[in-house]
């Protein structure tokens, strides 16, 4: 059980060094430091993966092993729906995001520049906006208002 413990710790660490490797990625390229760009985007492709396993594993032993379900969030008054704002915004955008964050890393490796550069000025913000309301939730979730 003490292990279980640990992941949402681990994920949201992960989501905010996600975070800063998309943010470092960004000054990069406005730097026309591509070489950099790469090392940092990949990073942040490879925290997220990291990311996607420890949540997925996370969720299968509290729900299928355990039998315990989901987190309650147990905040009152407005922060509920400030809440549950941020929650479903994030949780739909993540669901969404995870293919189009692929197909623009790939665009960018195979050196397809112009259509990286398209499709990456719709992903980057919505990435990073998942990233971050991650953490956010996870802030919220757990030490803002913990289960009693």
């Amino acid at each position: 059980m003490e292990l279980l413990q640990i992941f949402p710790h681990l994920n949201a660490s992960l989501n905010a060094l996600s975070s800063v490797f998309l943010i470092a990625g960004f000054v990069m390229i406005l730097r026309k430091r591509i070489a950099a760009h790469r090392a940092c985007m990949l990073a942040a492709s490879s925290v997220s993966a990291l990311f996607l396993v420890g949540y997925v594993t996370h969720h299968a032993i509290r729900t299928y092993y355990l039998g315990l379900g989901p987190t309650r969030f147990t905040g009152e008054g407005i922060a509920r729906p400030i809440y549950f704002t941020i929650l479903t915004s994030h949780t739909i955008l993540a669901t969404l995001i995870g293919p189009f964050v692929i197909l623009t890393l790939r665009r960018g490796l195979k050196g397809w520049y112009e259509s990286h550069k398209k499709l990456a000025r719709l992903v980057y913000p919505i990435w990073l906006y998942v990233s971050l309301t991650g953490v956010v939730v996870y802030l919220m979730l757990y030490q803002l208002f913990p289960a009693k």
